[in-house]
């Protein structure tokens, strides 16, 4: 009996201790099963994602107000709101990257005349998608379209003659390149050239826009002549010249629109440290066009027989000073500091020099200039 009971201890000690064996063989692979998931879940919430998507928005403000100040001046509240997004999709080797930017900006004066003003207006939206075929360099296309919202005057003594409005002007752009990218130390990098560029600028007015301003400058000024629609085609260059055989003459034609084929390149810095961002871009363009000649119509018609121009479309020859070698020039710099979590101090410039946009200085004589804007605000602002 004392065998048996001995023997049967023995038996459930052996299968007790097995139990143990196994159960502690489970946990440990369980233990090592679950540490792994974990770590793979932190690599997910804390590694690259597909998504991205940052940007800032904000109001800033500024006022001054004068009693019987000996030098000189005029009360005047003013305020410009912006809005800057920037979303990026990257998966193996897809990036599609979009930019857009915006401001408005009004000014209030104490004067009689226009006290209401408008001081900045800004559309800028682009977007582009590339295959990456060799680590840092990417088969992209692009797109960008640039204009703005409400109608721009020339704020001068007398009547203040209007001289933009959406779409006029207007520029969209399409190219397809090698876009070089990388990021290091915080900064990314992005360089841009394409030998396939197209650009189409507008001068649009419709005849209920065109009528309207055309009276109210004919009761303002008297003169019954004035075209709006002219006036902002001659300004922004949308004219061609259509070329006559029988009399060897080019005829000047004014367009609603521009379409040029030609050269671009566009360049990007952007840096962020802490609650610092700063980023600057560099875009540029020039037309295949030739002094004299287009260079497009004569390789087709001497190559390929094709006589470009009889087929009425837009890209013909034009002297607004528009030919391979002038380049448009856009350049933008934008700084922010982001500081008591609502509160912002920015500093925005914008360099452009458009060929063939007529610019009037204080006399009155237009000619192609050096267009520049700086805006530098303190105000409530917000980034993510």
């Amino acid at each position: 009996m004392r065998k048996l009971f001995s023997l049967l201890v023995c038996t459930l000690a052996a299968v007790s201790l097995s139990a143990q064996t196994v159960d502690k063989a489970t946990v440990t692979s369980n233990a090592d099963a679950a540490a792994k998931a974990a770590t793979d879940l932190k690599k997910v919430d804390t590694g690259d994602k597909t998504w991205k998507f940052d940007g800032s928005l904000g109001l800033n403000a500024a006022a001054t107000g004068l009693v019987n100040w000996a030098a000189g001046g005029k009360n005047n509240v003013n305020g410009i709101a912006y809005v800057k997004l920037h979303l990026l999709y990257h998966k193996d080797a897809i990036a599609w990257e979009t930019n857009f930017d915006t401001d408005f900006g009004m000014t209030w004066i104490d004067q009689d005349e226009d006290a209401l003003q408008k001081s900045s207006d800004n559309i800028k939206l682009a977007t582009k998608f590339g295959w990456e075929f060799k680590e840092n360099w990417y088969l992209t296309a692009l797109a960008g379209f640039q204009s703005q919202y409400a109608l721009g005057r020339d704020y001068v003594t007398g009547y203040n003659n209007p001289i933009s409005k959406w779409l006029a002007p207007s520029y969209t752009d399409i190219s397809v390149g090698i876009d070089w990218k990388k990021s290091y130390k915080g900064a990314d990098f992005s360089v841009y050239l394409s030998p396939i560029a197209g650009r189409i600028s507008t001068a649009y007015v419709s005849e209920a826009w065109n009528k309207k301003y055309n009276e109210e400058y004919a009761k303002e000024t008297g003169d019954n002549t004035y075209d709006f629609r002219t006036a902002l085609q001659e300004k922004y260059g949308t004219y061609t010249y259509d070329y006559d055989e029988n009399t060897g003459e080019n005829t000047k034609v004014l367009r609603d629109f521009r379409a040029e084929l030609g050269l671009s390149f566009k360049g990007a810095i952007a840096y962020t440290y802490k609650d610092f961002k700063v980023s600057t871009t560099l875009a540029l363009f020039t037309p295949y066009q030739g002094k004299g000649y287009n260079v497009r119509e004569m390789w087709l018609k001497e190559n390929l027989g094709l006589n470009w121009t009889d087929s009425g479309n837009y890209f013909e020859y034009s002297n607004n000073n528009r030919y391979f070698g002038h380049f448009d020039v856009d350049w933008d710099v934008a700084m922010s500091y982001q500081f008591l979590k609502c509160l912002q101090v920015t500093l925005q410039t914008s360099l452009k020099y458009y060929n063939g946009t007529l610019i009037a200085n204080h006399e009155g004589v237009q000619s192609e200039r050096v267009q520049f804007k700086g805006v530098i605000g303190l105000g409530v602002g917000y980034s993510f």
